[in-house]
């Protein structure tokens, strides 16, 4: 049991910026607005967010900047898509391509710096034997992504905002005739979507390795855009994805250390490996996909037509 809580512990961090992304993607596409970007947006607002905690010694203007990093961007694809009527497939792999360029360059003078990084936990909790260790000890910012995905359910299954984006996600034409401004909505979720990849790519560089590194991301981006298909767009199942993808993660760390005799290249692979696993396998039934997918996910939509 003593060795388990690392184990735990280590998965939660793993998968925090993985849950952070994907529960912003999950928005946006609830709203049928698809954005492959999110790997740029997290590599810029990880070199953004860790710039700034350096030069002002405060992380949490660091995730301040990071998460506003990420709304400029994804408002700059809004205007794009939702106002110009790019391609949004096109649009987000070019974004994701523009962040992976702007942040090298970004960061250039931030290779090498560290951040010093200090305990937290939560009093009394953390002291439990084998749970405090495991589940109480983490950064603020684990938590709130706990409680933004709950939020996120009472927001889409519980409120009149959470049935307006998902009517604009079905239907944006019977939105619109209702009165409803679909680009302004889609606008409000992507913006939402944007900062929450922002979180997750300054999750990378303040917390999880504090420190700013090329290409640190490392797909986690592609990845959260999976994980919203393996959940079908349900909050809490993209929270339990998320901890399974970082406890995939963790594991092909741990198995390195142990000096397992296989090639470590493919230990490394082991949590892409797993996402193709996993699409591949929701793919084989595309009457469930087509179930809880929204019916307007990834096509523009032009109120003047």
């Amino acid at each position: 049991m003593d060795a388990l809580a690392p184990l735990v512990a280590s998965a939660i961090i793993a998968g925090t910026p993985l849950m952070l992304a994907a529960l912003g993607l999950l928005v946006n596409e609830k709203s049928g607005v698809i954005n492959l970007g999110s790997e740029g947006m997290m590599l810029m607002a990880a070199v953004i967010g860790f710039a700034i905690a350096v030069d002002t010694g405060s992380v949490g203007l660091g995730f301040i900047g990071g998460a506003a990093a990420g709304a400029v961007l994804a408002g700059f694809f809004a205007w794009l898509t939702v106002w110009l009527g790019a391609n949004q497939i096109a649009t987000g792999l070019a974004l994701s391509l523009f962040g992976a360029g702007a942040s090298a360059y970004l960061g250039i003078g931030y290779v090498g710096k560290t951040l010093q990084s200090s305990g937290f936990g939560i009093p009394f909790l953390q002291d439990i034997p084998v749970l405090g260790e495991a589940v109480f000890r983490h950064h603020p910012m684990v938590y709130l992504s706990w409680v933004l995905c709950f939020a996120i359910v009472w927001l889409l299954n519980r409120t009149r905002a959470g049935l307006i984006l998902r009517s604009v996600g079905e239907s944006p034409t019977s939105a619109h005739s209702l009165g409803y401004n679909v680009r302004h909505i889609r606008l409000g979720a992507l913006l939402f979507g944007g900062a929450c990849c922002g979180l997750a790519g300054a999750f990378m560089s303040l917390v999880y390795t504090p420190m700013w590194v090329e290409g640190m991301v490392a797909g986690r981006g592609w990845i959260a855009l999976a994980l919203t298909t393996f959940a079908t767009w349900r909050p809490v199942r993209v929270l339990a994805g998320a901890y399974l993808f970082g406890g995939i993660t963790i594991l092909s760390y741990h198995m390195q250390a142990l000096g397992v005799p296989i090639a470590s290249q493919l230990l490394s692979m082991l949590p892409y490996l797993a996402t193709i696993l996993v699409l591949v396998l929701i793919s084989r039934n595309a009457g469930w996909i087509r179930l809880n997918m929204p019916a307007s996910l990834g096509k523009n939509f032009n109120p003047n037509s």
